[in-house]
C-alpha cells in the first residue's frame, strides 16, 4: 500500500484493506479509503500489455453502454502499476450480487442472453473482427492419456474419500462415452469474434435484478462467439444433477440470437463443439491430482454429471439453443 496509493492522487488514506474470498485465477482485495471503497486486482499473470488492453476495451464498452467498471488511472493516466514485476490495477467497488441460473426466472433468463449479445456486438465495434485463428477440437488420443494419468493418481490417494471414488467412476465412464462417440469429433473452427473469454455468475454482478457490472476481463480474446454463449448458458443454467434448465436456456438463447443476429445453424454448430469440449474436459481433476488444489472440487459433481446428461439429452440440448 505504502508504494501503491501514492501513485493516485485521488484516493485519500488507506482504512482496510481484505482479501476477497471468490476468484480462481488472480488475488483480489477490498481497499478502504477516506475517500471510497475500491478492487484491487494483483494480476498473477503479469502481462501488462495485455491487461492495459482489456481495460482500454472496457472504457470503451463503458462508452457503449455495456455495464462495466473500468480501472481508476493514476496520477500519469496509466491504469496497470508494476511493483516488484507484479501487475496491480485498481477498479471502483460495485456493490451487488452474483445470481445464478437458479435465481432467474425467465425474464432474468431473457436479460442475460441479451447482455452477452450487447456484448459481443459492442467488442466488434471497439476491438475489430480479430485475426483469423484456428480452434481445434479435442483429440480423444490426448484425452486417453490423460484419462489414464488421472486415473492412476486418483487409485493412488490415501487416505481415499467419496471424490476420489466419483472421480474413479467418472474417468471410466467418460472414456466409454468418448470410445462410443469420436466419430462425432467437430472439425477445426475458423470464425471466431472479440469475448470476453470467462463469462459466468461469479463474474456479474446484479443491483436488484439488473446487471451492474461484468468483471474479470482477463480471458478477453478471440474465440467463435456462439460458443461462448452456450459456455456460459451451460454454466448459468446447470442443475446440481448435471441437468440443463432448458426452459431458461430457450429463453436465454432466443435474446442472443435476436440481439447479434446469430442463426439457429451457428448455435447448433457451437452445442455441439461445447458438447466435445465437455466430454473431453478434466480441468478439475488436473487441479486437484496434478496441481493439489482443490479449490474447484465442489464444482465437479455437477460438471461431470452434465457431460452423461448431455451426451443422452443431446437433441433437446440443441433443440433448446436453436429451436
Amino acid at each position: 500500500m505504502r508504494d501503491l496509493l501514492p501513485r493516485y492522487a485521488s484516493l485519500g488514506e488507506p482504512l482496510t484493506c481484505e482479501p476477497v474470498a471468490q476468484g480462481l485465477l488472480n488475488r483480489g482485495y477490498r481497499l478502504a479509503t477516506t475517500r471510497g471503497e475500491f478492487f484491487l486486482k494483483h494480476h498473477l499473470d503479469g502481462d501488462r500489455e495485455a491487461i492495459a488492453r482489456q481495460h482500454g476495451a472496457t472504457r470503451r464498452l463503458q462508452a457503449l453502454g455495456v455495464p462495466v467498471a473500468p480501472p481508476v488511472a493514476d496520477s500519469d493516466g496509466d491504469t496497470v502499476t508494476v511493483l516488484g514485476g507484479r501487475c496491480y490495477a485498481l477498479h471502483p467497488w460495485v456493490h451487488g450480487r452474483h445470481r445464478d441460473g437458479a435465481q432467474l426466472g425467465p425474464v432474468g433468463s431473457r436479460r442475460l442472453g441479451a447482455l452477452l449479445g450487447l456484448v459481443h456486438i459492442c467488442l466488434e465495434e471497439v476491438m475489430g473482427r480479430g485475426p483469423a485463428a484456428d480452434h481445434p477440437s479435442a483429440d480423444p488420443v490426448d484425452t486417453f492419456t490423460l484419462i489414464d494419468d488421472l486415473l492412476a493418481r486418483a487409485r493412488k490417494r490415501r487416505p481415499r474419500d467419496s471424490f476420489d471414488e466419483l472421480a474413479e467412476h467418472r474417468l471410466r465412464e467418460r472414456r466409454h462415452l468418448i470410445e462410443e462417440h469420436a466419430h462425432r469429433r467437430p472439425p477445426p473452427q475458423d470464425a471466431g469474434g472479440w469475448v470476453h473469454g470467462d463469462f459466468h455468475p461469479l463474474n456479474l454482478l446484479y443491483r436488484g435484478k439488473e446487471p451492474a457490472a461484468i468483471v474479470d476481463w482477463d480471458r478477453l480474446g478471440v474465440q467463435p462467439r456462439a460458443e461462448e454463449a452456450v459456455r456460459a448458458a451451460v454454466i448459468f443454467f446447470v442443475r446440481p444433477a448435471g441437468e440443463l434448465d432448458l426452459d431458461k436456456v430457450r429463453a436465454y438463447s432466443r435474446a442472443y440470437r435476436g440481439a447479434t443476429g446469430a442463426d439457429p445453424a451457428e448455435l447448433a454448430a457451437a452445442v455441439h463443439r461445447v458438447w466435445w469440449e465437455r466430454l473431453n474436459d478434466f480441468w478439475i481433476l488436473r487441479w486437484r491430482y496434478q496441481l493439489h488444489d482443490r479449490r474447484a472440487d465442489p464444482q465437479f459433481p455437477a460438471a461431470s454429471a452434465l457431460a452423461v446428461w448431455w451426451t443422452r439429452e443431446y437433441e433437446a440440448v440443441c433443440e433448446a439453443f436453436a429451436g
